[in-house]
């Protein structure tokens, strides 16, 4: 009797949990630009903007490295942009 009672609390508790759980770790997360867009960042600054699929970067900006390209608010790549920039020769610094 007992080990069904555990097994219908633990059932309980993980439906009633499941909810929750996918609110807090599966929600949208906003995009770092539209779809038909990627970012650029600054040459040796922190700015960055979104530039159509069509057309290459402004003069002064440049794409992100391949791989560590932001894509939501606050990824892994979004906090990192933050603190380093590319330089005019193409290499990776922390931004001043």
């Amino acid at each position: 009797m007992a080990l069904g009672f555990i097994r219908r609390h633990a059932a309980a508790v993980a439906a009633a949990s499941l909810p929750a759980a996918l609110l807090a770790g599966c929600g949208f997360r906003d995009a770092i630009c539209g779809s038909d867009q990627y970012p650029v960042l600054q040459v040796g600054g922190t700015g960055r903007q979104c530039v159509s699929e069509s057309d290459g970067p402004p003069a002064g900006w440049t794409r992100f490295p391949a791989g560590k390209e932001p894509k939501h608010v606050d990824d892994e790549w979004d906090v990192y942009w933050r603190t380093h920039t590319i330089d005019e020769s193409g290499e990776i610094v922390e931004s001043r």
